[in-house]
């Protein structure tokens, strides 16, 4: 019975860690990480490699646990959030905390290791997302530019790792995540626009769920999908890709521009809801197809 009870209080703790630390955005994050790595990387060093995985976790699990303590009364008012660790009191906000700042010493450390920029931008990442971010999200629709900027750095983080060096192959990685931020995120908003005002959150451009925040989902689509084939011109330094990747790349952000024109016909939820997949698809693939290209150079 004990041994039951045990069994059930752990697996349920490991839960509660698991949602505290966002485990499934964390892995999103580190993919990004890895892909930014091997795109820069002559040769793969391994130990580095895991590094950057378990110091990149420990950067955003940090991050979304200060931004879960600071939230603790506005989760309380959102059905996707009311469930979380701390607003149910399953955890403490103390226990938050030290998680919290455990993993910021050891992700910063551990991206030190790596090398000092690796760090610097790691710890950049996690006072925007819970110094700026957060705090202006009650304040103004600005906040997801904000949030746009720790949520690009894992991408361009990689290539630091690898390199040591940051120039305009990161900063080419780091502006074509943070533009796609914005349909994803603007996407998001529009689905959970009721949610978010009961907690007095305004995610949407200009705050209106109206025919205008799909202009700007278009316009911001449109200015990722540029930004995405623009290594095709070779002026990007050592990232590059050939034509034929490009067009691949080209094709799939018109799928998503799709769906963005879609919204601003119907303004129905469904289609936001595939808009918003369209996108989580869209990063994962593209990310996948720089490196594929980069080991056929």
């Amino acid at each position: 019975m004990n041994t039951t009870t045990s069994q059930t209080t752990f697996s349920s703790g490991l839960s509660d860690f698991k949602q505290l630390t966002k485990v499934g955005l964390s892995l999103s994050v580190v993919f990004s990480s890895v892909a930014g790595y091997l795109l820069a990387a002559e040769s793969v060093d391994y130990s580095i490699l895991i590094i950057l995985t378990i110091g990149g976790y420990f950067m955003v699990g940090a991050s979304n646990a200060f931004n879960q303590v600071i939230e603790k009364d506005t989760d309380k008012l959102m059905k996707r959030t009311m469930n979380r660790p701390i607003p149910t009191g399953r955890m403490s906000v103390n226990s938050a905390m030290i998680i919290a700042v455990i993993f910021t010493i050891l992700g910063i450390g551990m991206l030190y290791y790596i090398n000092p920029k690796c760090a610097l931008f790691g710890a950049i990442s996690i006072f925007l997302y819970t110094s700026v971010y957060t705090p202006l999200k009650p304040v103004t629709p600005l906040a997801v530019f904000v949030g746009a900027i720790p949520g690009a750095i894992p991408f361009m983080l990689g290539w630091v790792a690898a390199t040591n060096d940051f120039s305009i192959e990161p900063g080419t990685l780091f502006l074509i995540q943070f533009f796609w931020q914005f349909p994803h995120f603007w996407a998001i908003g529009w689905l959970q626009y009721d949610e978010y005002k009961k907690a007095g959150f305004n995610m949407l451009p200009m705050g209106r769920k109206d025919k205008g925040a799909i202009k700007q989902i278009i316009l911001y689509t449109i200015i990722m999908i540029l930004v995405s084939i623009l290594p095709v011109l070779k002026q990007t330094g050592d990232f590059w890709i050939y034509p034929l990747t490009a067009v691949i790349i080209f094709l799939l952000g018109v799928y998503m521009l799709y769906f963005a024109i879609q919204l601003y016909k119907h303004k129905t939820d469904a289609i936001a809801r595939k808009l918003m997949l369209s996108s989580v698809l869209y990063i994962t693939l593209i990310q996948i197809i720089y490196v594929v290209d980069k080991f056929l150079h």
